[in-house]
């Protein structure tokens, strides 16, 4: 039986709301929930909710501290954000906890589209709003971890290295388990190890940050013997 899956709508300009329930209502097994901030965030069953930061009627950095407060008080919630779209406010939005940024004049289809790609994974802006994204989020976990790249990487198990490198040739952990002779959930237990000594919390992240390093000149390239 295919599950319903639960979708908030912090959304109080009618239009806009009967526009999403429209949009909502061709998504299979959605069902659009209507509430006040704190409804949704004390219903236990939500885990998407869009957000319109017309709502708030604030200045930007306002808009952006509702959706680093829904991130915190319910992390595992994805937020889709409705606003007026530049580039700076999708970057701030993004790296306050929201996995989709649209703005007022997106298309239906557009709507749809971003609401099931965060509902499948995914985060939905434009590529280099995406890039300028990871490029920050690298930082500040370098920075947080007080470690220099070439540090970290001395901390690095040989077995590590070997598996990083193997990484940024697009292997699949099946396919880096057969090339090691080891097992998968041996691979994933690496990966975890890699994540946790480099800083990020998944594999696109640990290969942008593997290849940053490789291609610095000033940082000894990755021993894969």
């Amino acid at each position: 039986m295919n599950t319903v899956i639960r979708v908030g709508l912090l959304v109080f300009e009618p239009m806009r709301r009967a526009g999403l329930n429209s949009i909502c209502s061709q998504i299979k097994n959605i069902h659009v929930v209507h509430g006040d901030l704190n409804s949704l965030l004390a219903d236990e069953s939500m885990r998407f909710i869009i957000v319109d930061l017309g709502t708030t009627q604030k200045h930007s950095s306002e808009q952006v501290e509702l959706i680093r407060l829904i991130h915190e008080q319910r992390p595992e919630i994805l937020q889709i954000v409705l606003g007026v779209e530049n580039d700076e406010l999708v970057m701030e939005a993004i790296l306050a906890g929201a996995r989709a940024f649209l703005d007022y004049n997106a298309i239906p289809i557009a709507v749809q589209k971003a609401i099931e790609d965060v509902i499948n994974g995914t985060i939905w802006a434009r590529r280099i709003v995406l890039s300028r994204v990871i490029d920050q989020l690298m930082l500040e976990r370098i920075a947080v971890a007080g470690h220099s790249t070439k540090g970290v990487l001395q901390k690095l198990t040989a077995r590590e290295h070997q598996v990083l490198g193997l990484i940024l040739e697009a292997n699949s952990n099946r396919e880096i388990a057969r090339k090691l002779g080891i097992e998968e959930r041996t691979v994933k237990a690496h990966l975890g190890h890699l994540m946790r000594k480099v800083g990020v919390t998944n594999r696109v992240e640990l290969s942008i940050w593997a290849l940053k390093r490789r291609n610095n000149s000033s940082v000894t390239e990755i021993d894969d013997n």
